[in-house]
């Protein structure tokens, strides 16, 4: 009824308007009373397009003033909130929820290579260390020294200024498959929640990296659903894919008819908390499945290439066993202990993939705003003790200020290093090394 009523008081001023312009009469000579009726026309004509356009932006709900304002580019600064753009604004709203993403950039589309943000990780790694490979004090040219062969050529090398374990080009395929030498290699010995971890290369041609939630070598009798072969999460250089789900999952960014040309490295991580399974690629989730529907009991992993043409590298391997969630811990103990907050070596800079293990600690101080922590750093043994305490300040000190630019206040964090002083195993293994170089959060 509104719009009815607004046309018909439209078309009634038109009448009255084109009534009152009508009885124009000029008594001049003919050329003058043209001249007044061809104005009188015009003001006619401009009186019933401003009537009807007013009545259309009623009707509509139009802003006209907000409409000049978007053709001459004055309402760009109307799209910006607290200096940032509506594109950051929008980011920002997004990044509330719990699944990671690439940062959006304006020339993402024109270059075609994903923007890592890695503050949308969410990634958390297991505290307890069950198997770590960094690849110290290996011989090159030598097999890996924790491991044993499945198949394939596989040895130790340094490559891009780092040890690696190198799968090498055999006849016509490339690379191979290697397990853990672990004592109970036969036994499951996975934990109901678990994390693996590593670092993969990926060259111009790079083929796949294959994780084995088995060991293909001792564990094939172990269970009888499944052959332990057919229990693969498989890695691309730009995607990832399940045994169970063959559709690869690509990062944001690129789909499987686009070529990457860029050589990298790629964090590579798996999560799995009793059935439910996620895989990451660098800070993407690419994989959740909800029901596994098998067993993990150990893990294999490859590098294969049909055609031959290329090789693999990986390096910095963990198994971790999962704990009870770091709130639920820092509630018995006062405090909670993390290895997922990684250095890069004898220095504090944080590595990416401990932004996940950040984050997590960023959420909970400010779901519980009376929370206040000392963070504590600790090294191995290796070294000079006094470079030891010196490092494990710093890279407490880097914490916080990582907690800090997440937004929570300075003054409700601290910090201090204890160098090599307070060991929680043995520096005699990789794997007592690497659950000492920890972080501790203390209540205070």
């Amino acid at each position: 009824m509104k719009k009815f009523a607004l046309f018909f008081l439209a078309l009634a001023l038109i009448c009255y308007q084109s009534d009152a312009l009508a009885q124009v009469k000029v008594d001049l000579k003919k050329k003058v009373e043209r001249e007044a009726n061809q104005r009188a026309n015009k003001r006619a004509d401009k009186a019933v397009n401003d009537t009807f356009d007013a009545v259309e932006d009623e009707i509509d709900g139009k802003n006209k003033k907000a409409e000049e304002e978007k053709t001459t580019g004055k309402s760009e600064s109307k799209s910006k909130t607290d200096g940032k753009s509506e594109e950051q604004s929008n980011e920002s709203s997004t990044n509330a929820g719990n699944t990671p993403r690439a940062e959006s950039t304006v020339n993402e589309q024109e270059t075609e290579k994903p923007v890592l943000n890695w503050a949308k990780y969410d990634f958390v790694p297991g505290t307890e260390i069950i198997f770590e490979d960094n690849q110290e004090g290996e011989l090159n040219g030598e097999f890996p020294s924790k491991w044993d062969l499945v198949n394939g050529s596989v040895e130790n090398a340094n490559f891009d200024g780092s040890n690696v374990i190198y799968f090498i080009k055999c006849n016509a395929n490339s690379g191979g498959n290697i397990i853990p030498l672990l004592t109970n290699s036969s036994e499951d010995y996975l934990p109901e929640e678990f994390t693996i971890e590593f670092d993969a290369f990926f060259g111009e041609n790079s083929s796949n990296y294959y994780v084995t939630l088995a060991d293909v070598k001792n564990q094939l009798k172990l269970d009888n659903t499944m052959r332990a072969d057919e229990k693969w999460v498989r890695f691309g250089k730009n995607g990832a894919a399940h045994k169970q789900d063959i559709g690869t999952k690509n990062y944001p960014g690129f789909d499987s008819g686009k070529v990457d040309r860029t050589t990298k490295w790629r964090h590579i991580a798996i999560s799995f908390n009793k059935r439910a399974l996620k895989a990451y690629l660098d800070d993407v989730r690419l994989i959740n499945i909800p029901n596994l529907g098998y067993n993990p009991t150990g893990i294999t992993l490859g590098y294969h290439n049909p055609g031959g043409t290329t090789v693999g590298y990986i390096k910095n391997i963990r198994i971790a066993k999962g704990a009870v969630p770091l709130y639920d811990k820092f509630l018995t103990d006062g405090k909670f202990v993390t290895t997922g907050i990684k250095f890069d070596v004898n220095k504090a800079t944080i590595k990416p993939e401990s932004l996940g293990t950040i984050n997590y600690v960023a959420k909970m101080m400010t779901d519980h705003p009376e929370l206040k922590f000392s963070v504590e750093g600790h090294t191995d043994s290796d070294g000079d003790n006094a470079l030891n305490q010196t490092l494990s300040e710093a890279r407490a000190k880097s914490v916080v200020e990582a907690l800090v630019k997440s937004g929570i206040s300075a003054d409700r964090l601290s910090s201090k290093g204890f160098g090599e002083t307070k060991p929680m195993a043995g520096n005699e293994t990789t794997e007592g090394k690497a659950q000492n170089r920890r972080v501790e959060f203390v209540k205070i």
